[in-house]
């Protein structure tokens, strides 16, 4: 099957020996470029899919996927709530928590916190706290011993280990002629959790549901009822849905409001990088236009016996647009092999980096996340390889645009 003449020559420049080198040096310099800006956008973006897969691993490791809360801060008959919950196809598990602030106090020292009685053991089904334990254990929350889980930057504030005793005061206080006094139990340190989240380390500790009931005098009642979902990504559509199997007062929330401007900062940084990482494509293909220009110049007498022969303005114009698309294509080639590579390797790639140089870009002394998490998505991929061609042929049509309106009799005039 013959090929159009057009794709023919385009396809002949591009192979052909210039007589001008430094053509074929632009030339170059552009397909680098390009295939450079797209590997920097593909493993940019990967590595903040990382991060943000992993911080909203660590989050949802002690949120929840859906939190139903009563109205009143309190609800009385949590297991006919769960079991209602748990009628819905892709809610997997339900937990019951309460929830409330306190201080713990330690020879003088006091902090405030956040404290959740949970069941160990229906708390594993909703959450991560096991995989999160430092020293101690979840199970050693039994009722009625009156122990605390802690996380590590409350425990080093406050100066406490495994096995220490710390004094919690909560703010339901006891009325006496006196006035109302705060409330005081004494607890003893049964475990240490470090989750990576400065708000989880450094505000809350974990207790036994019924000591939690006790302390704050909820007898059978709870503040509301975990669920842990299928997909957690569908958590807002069935946070909805669950309202018509929920016969109760209640609201429903789920870990996309929890936390919605924490990875609202982090899409709009991921935005603000691709728009900025762009622009390396953009330079690249600044320097296309600058080599066909040149092309256009160095095949002008090409052009003009073209001309002659019959063949149309457009014509013209599509063989540098061949010629154009071909180098862009092949530095878009190269990138996404080079930018796919490198996001599934960066785990191997910047250990050897970091050997070679002796330096570690994230010391675990300053960073909770010590190593640089990749999670490569293929619609990243193929967004970046869209706007990378899309720029490239946008590059080709002014010189192309330029070669077609060449005046055969002013080319051939020196010739």
């Amino acid at each position: 099957m013959a090929l159009p003449y057009e794709l023919l020559i385009g396809l002949r420049y591009t192979r052909a020996k210039r007589r001008n080198h430094f053509i074929s040096f632009i030339s170059l310099i552009s397909m680098l470029g390009i295939g450079l800006g797209v590997a920097a956008l593909i493993v940019v973006l990967s590595v903040m899919n990382g991060f943000q897969k992993e911080l909203r691993t660590r989050i949802l490791g002690v949120a929840s996927h859906i939190q139903i809360t009563g109205i009143n801060g309190e609800l009385a008959d949590w297991p006919s709530l769960a079991e209602q919950a748990m009628q819905h196809p892709e809610v997997r598990a339900a937990a019951p928590f309460v929830q409330s602030q306190a201080m713990f106090t330690v020879d003088g020292g006091v902090k405030g916190a956040l404290v959740r009685g949970i069941l160990p053991e229906q708390e594993d089904r909703v959450a991560d706290f096991r995989q999160t334990i430092k020293s101690g254990s979840l199970d050693d929350l039994r009722p009625g011993e009156f122990g605390v889980v802690l996380g590590a930057d409350l425990a080093r504030s406050l100066r406490v280990f495994t096995g220490d005793k710390v004094t919690l005061i909560a703010p339901q206080g006891t009325v006496t002629p006196a006035g109302v006094v705060p409330r005081l139990k004494s607890f003893r340190v049964v475990g240490i959790f470090e989750v990576g989240m400065y708000e989880y380390d450094s505000g809350l500790a974990l207790i036994n549901l019924q000591d939690a009931q006790k302390l704050y005098q909820m007898e059978d009642r709870v503040t509301g009822v975990r669920l842990k979902v299928d997909d957690l990504f569908q958590a807002p559509r069935i946070a909805r849905e669950l309202a018509r199997y929920v016969n109760a007062d209640a609201y429903l929330n789920d870990w996309t409001k929890s936390h919605a401007n924490f990875f609202r900062a982090v899409q709009i940084e991921k935005n603000m990088m691709f728009i900025i990482l762009s622009l390396i494509v953009a330079v690249a293909a600044f320097n296309l236009v600058s080599t066909l220009v040149m092309a256009v110049t160095d095949k002008q007498a090409d052009i003009a016996i073209l001309r002659t022969l019959g063949a149309r303005p457009l014509s013209i114009m599509a063989i540098f647009v061949v010629q154009g698309a071909l180098v862009g294509f092949i530095g878009l080639g190269l990138g996404i092999v080079g930018g796919v590579a490198l996001a599934l390797n960066i785990d191997v790639v910047v250990p050897f980096i970091e050997k070679l140089l002796g330096v570690h870009f994230l010391s675990k002394e300053v960073y909770y996340i010590s190593d640089l998490p990749s999670d490569l998505q293929w619609s990243d991929v193929w967004g970046v390889t869209l706007i990378a061609f899309v720029l490239a042929l946008l590059a080709t049509l002014y010189p192309s645009w330029r070669a077609s309106r060449v005046n055969p009799a002013e080319a051939l005039r020196y010739e």
